[in-house]
């Protein structure tokens, strides 16, 4: 399992800088990357985009997208890692979007999260179904997925 400490010992071998979009997870990545001494020099800056109006406002995801398909799913995961990456100018981007409940609904239950990673490169999104752990439990799952997805891009 990857560990931020890992992400960023990539990153800088690369001279790249990370940004994050999160929205379930409230800042909870940027936090886990920040908490390494040294994180500075990598990690660029982090937006915390919980309401529709932010994420719209400050990573340009568009209105059609959350009309269409909601703010938990793909597209919008990949909207959110694009404007990171297109506001920050960083060499690489992670968002995240999901249920960390309680609640949630059938076609998107509690413990589902879409995930994009964003680079010069073009953007990958995907679902992870971490089923109804509970909200500390999901959101925790949420971070350490983020960071292998980071690391992953990294490799």
């Amino acid at each position: 399992m990857a560990d931020a400490a890992d992400v960023l010992a990539a990153a800088r071998a690369k001279g790249w800088r990370i940004a994050t979009a999160e929205s379930c997870t409230g800042g909870l990545i940027a936090g886990a990357l920040t908490e390494v001494a040294g994180s500075s020099d990598v990690v660029e800056c982090g937006f915390v985009t919980y309401s529709n109006a932010a994420k719209k406002k400050m990573l340009g995801v568009t209105a059609a997208s959350l009309e269409a398909h909601g703010a938990v799913s793909e597209q919008v995961a990949r909207e959110m890692a694009q404007g990171a990456l297109r506001a920050s100018g960083v060499d690489l981007a992670v968002s995240v979007t999901g249920i960390a409940g309680p609640g949630g609904s059938e076609v998107k239950p509690e413990g589902m999260v879409c995930f994009g990673v964003a680079t010069a490169g073009g953007v990958e999104t995907e679902t992870v179904q971490f089923g109804a752990l509970g909200r500390s439990e999901v959101r925790r799952a949420t971070v350490a997925h983020a960071l292998a997805l980071l690391l992953s891009a990294l490799s």
